[in-house]
């Protein structure tokens, strides 16, 4: 596509508490290697760090950069906001921590137009600033940590169900009214079913790519996951027939040890080979996991896999079916083109 046809391009990214990672992620973006004319809109949530200072330094340091409040914290309210306060007709979601490849928008750009699809994203491709992030990236790119999820551990280029962040054709978005505010998490799942829903095309490309800083602690990284399993039950009560052996793993991990600590403790200590057995399996796997890596990050790859595994399938177990009768109560129909 030559240079004086690429579409502009309106990048949108929802932030709280993100004063480690902001700036460089920003920086990211303004040196893309794309010719088309560009703009960054942020949306700022009720940040306790230096994130609103950040921004604002960002925003007189460059005339493309723009930012628009988030009261509510949401990242849903974040992106819809920000889709609002853009113009331009491509729109790219990047979190305040992600840092995009050089090529990312103009292969993304390219993508679009060579497949016709609605959205198109790739790989989040996770990457540790010290030894505990290391091991923490390591888990998310491996099978035993996250399965064969093809956004974490790469994959053949082609229609997926969704994809990690997107880049997205505005009248896409607006049609089908944003992201659903009610999807405190999974929000991307649900969009993306509405625009496949409607007959569009949703392409995930390895040859996208994001790079991810992971949880900086035990702590936060457990908190992650924890609503990542409460919300992919959401999904799974919202749309029925979206769940797989992959998303029962980790419940089933945790009734499994669960139940073996408890007939350990209280029958027989067979009981504790469960448990036992699973310590074994993460130890293990966390050999080919932390190839190349530090001896300090190696050696926390279990306790990243142990947190990541535990905290997804305790937070799905007790997802309430209340949560997801108020999001089912929410659901946007498909708008489908001419509608």
């Amino acid at each position: 596509m030559p240079d004086q046809q690429l579409p502009a391009v309106s990048v949108i990214m929802p932030v709280l508490n993100e004063e480690r990672h902001l700036r460089t992620s920003v920086r990211h973006i303004l040196e893309q290697e794309y010719a088309g004319e560009m703009e960054v809109v942020i949306a700022l949530g009720p940040s306790t760090d230096r994130t609103d200072e950040i921004a604002a330094e960002l925003v007189r340091e460059d005339a493309r950069v723009h930012t628009v409040p988030n009261p509510t914290g949401r990242t849903p309210a974040a992106l819809n906001a920000a889709i609002k306060a853009s113009r331009h007709p491509i729109v790219v979601r990047v979190d305040g921590h992600g840092m995009l490849s050089p090529d990312y928008i103009a292969t993304a750009v390219r993508l679009m137009d060579e497949t016709g699809a609605q959205n198109v994203g790739g790989i989040m491709h996770a990457e540790g600033e010290n030894d505990w992030e290391r091991a923490v990236a390591a888990a998310m790119t491996s099978k035993i940590g996250v399965g064969n999820a093809a956004f974490h551990t790469g994959g053949t280029a082609g229609p997926a169900e969704t994809v990690y962040l997107g880049v997205f054709r505005r009248e896409v978005l607006e049609r089908q009214g944003g992201y659903n505010e009610e999807f405190i998490r999974a929000q991307d799942w649900e969009l993306n079913f509405r625009i496949r829903e409607a007959g569009g095309l949703i392409w995930f490309s390895p040859e996208l790519k994001v790079s991810y800083r992971p949880r900086p602690d035990v702590r936060a990284l457990a908190k992650q996951y924890k609503n990542y399993g409460r919300w992919r039950r959401v999904v799974a009560r919202y749309h029925q027939g979206s769940i797989n052996l992959r998303y029962l793993a980790a419940p089933a991990a945790v009734l499994a040890i669960a139940a073996g600590v408890v007939v350990g403790a209280a029958v027989t200590p067979w009981g504790l080979i469960v448990p036992a057995g699973y310590l074994a399996a993460i130890t293990a796997g966390s050999v080919p996991a932390g190839k190349g890596l530090p001896a300090g990050a190696r050696l926390q790859i279990p306790v990243a896999l142990a947190t990541m595994h535990m905290s997804w399938g305790f937070g799905f177990l007790t997802s309430p079916r209340s949560l997801a009768k108020k999001v089912i109560a929410s659901r946007r129909p498909a708008v489908r083109a001419g509608e």
